[in-house]
């Protein structure tokens, strides 16, 4: 982990603020993308090291290009890429209205689109580079009152598994993770009841990916789904 350079995206939120501290305190580079200029400055604050801070709207290409820009001014080179931006919407499919379908598919989809091409680009360059996308389980299992949501999640599986096709011969790794339910600020916005109490923690998520990324250079872990026992996918 010493001094690999880790772009977060999305590094204001539950699982990315967890995970930003404990690649700082393990070493990492970092990188923080958030579109909150005051959170990310508050964050960067609180952690050891180099920390390079770039407010980010993953939904406009041109600010992706200016985030990867940055980085590389910076530090020289995108050692990994950890998609942890996300958006919640849970309500019955015939009250989702036009623009909220549009909001959850520009950020959840497209903006992970964005920031994954444009780093793969760059990774491609060196032939070395890892890609972790937070997709959550509702990416892999269907749930009433998740029809929006999980669209916007199944397209990032798909999306993913195309690009690691492509650009295995390159060196570049891709890791999807399916976590269950989380008690993260996601929740917050979300009238759907559920009992945060019994849902992963952010640190839980956060040890997970930090595997991931920590692991030797022939290890390739594809896929990490981790739930709550209280309500387990199969």
């Amino acid at each position: 982990m010493q001094d690999k350079v880790i772009v977060v995206v999305g590094a204001t939120g539950g699982i990315g603020s967890a995970l930003a501290r404990k690649l700082a305190t393990n070493g990492a580079k970092l990188v923080l993308a958030a579109r909150d200029k005051v959170k990310l400055t508050t964050l960067a604050n609180e952690l050891p090291g180099k920390v390079l801070t770039v407010p980010t709207d993953i939904t406009q290409p041109q600010q992706v290009d200016a985030l990867i820009q940055a980085t590389l001014a910076h530090f020289g080179q995108i050692d990994v890429l950890v998609n942890a931006a996300g958006l919640g919407i849970l309500k019955p499919y015939n009250n989702i209205e036009p623009a909220e379908l549009d909001r959850i598919l520009d950020l959840n989809l497209k903006g992970c689109f964005y920031t994954t091409q444009a780093a793969a680009q760059e990774m491609q360059k060196r032939r070395a580079g890892h890609i972790c996308n937070l997709v959550g389980i509702l990416g892999k299992h269907s749930m009433a009152m998740a029809a929006a949501y999980s669209a916007s999640k199944f397209g990032v599986v798909g999306f993913s598994k195309c690009m690691a096709e492509e650009l295995k011969r390159f060196g570049i790794k891709f890791t999807l993770f399916y976590f269950g339910g989380v008690d993260s600020p996601f929740w917050d916005n979300v009238s759907l009841k559920v009992d945060r109490k019994r849902m992963l923690s952010c640190e839980t998520a956060a040890n997970a990916i930090f595997y991931a990324v920590s692991a030797e250079p022939q290890a390739v872990p594809m896929e990490i789904n981790i739930q709550p026992d209280n309500h387990l996918f199969f």
